[in-house]
């Protein structure tokens, strides 16, 4: 059973920067995709970014594209979600995802078995 541990998480003021780390216990697969997912109050938790574990392919919300950076450290089994131009709207626990078999649904929160335990993130105006 792989854990996945998060960190990094803070209150900001809007346009600052956090950088949100994930440790797994063990390797992914060389087929594994990660990601971070994150849920505001009342609403669906939702998808940010994804990144195949082995290669650069990565994908991103809309909401994020172009302030939000994901990558990952194969050697150190941790993946990193560089977030910039932070704005209220950001304001969300932040989950980070293991999918060990590379579902093409890479959106849907429901294909990854593997979650960490959260981080909170609040952007301030």
């Amino acid at each position: 059973q792989v854990q996945l541990v998060e960190s990094g998480g803070g209150v900001v003021q809007e346009g600052e920067s956090l950088r949100l780390s994930c440790t797994a216990s063990e390797r992914p697969s060389t087929s594994a995709i990660m990601g971070w997912f994150r849920q505001a109050p009342g609403k669906e938790r939702e998808f940010v970014a994804t990144i195949r574990w082995i290669g650069t392919h990565a994908n991103y919300a809309d909401s994020v594209k172009g302030r939000f950076t994901i990558s990952r450290d194969t050697a150190k089994k941790t993946l990193v979600l560089q977030m910039d131009n932070l704005k209220p709207d950001d304001t969300a626990v932040y989950y980070c995802a293991l999918d060990q078999v590379r579902s093409v649904q890479y959106w849907d929160p429901a294909q990854y078995p593997y979650w960490g335990q959260g981080t909170q993130v609040t952007v301030s105006s």
